[in-house]
């Protein structure tokens, strides 16, 4: 499993740096199994005062910045 894990490494890093980019110059990133929620934080996580869902990913915003991606159902992503 590590073996595949690694194989795939590639293109996750690329689309981590492009994350990363969107924000503060920290990208924090927790999974709660449990609930199958994945919590991307552009800087260090904050509340939003605005927030937008579509297809199961709540873009949060404050005042009009994306602070943070919420993935709903997030397992549905793993090939």
């Amino acid at each position: 499993m590590e073996q595949n894990i690694i194989k795939s490494t590639t293109g996750v890093v690329t689309n981590i740096l492009s994350l990363a980019r969107l924000g503060d110059s920290k990208l924090w990133i927790d999974y709660d199994e449990d609930a199958d929620v994945l919590y991307v934080n552009f800087g260090k996580p904050q509340k939003a005062d605005d927030s937008y869902q579509e297809n199961g990913i709540i873009q949060r915003k404050k005042k009009n910045k994306l602070i943070g991606l919420t993935i709903l159902d997030s397992s549905r992503f793993e090939k």
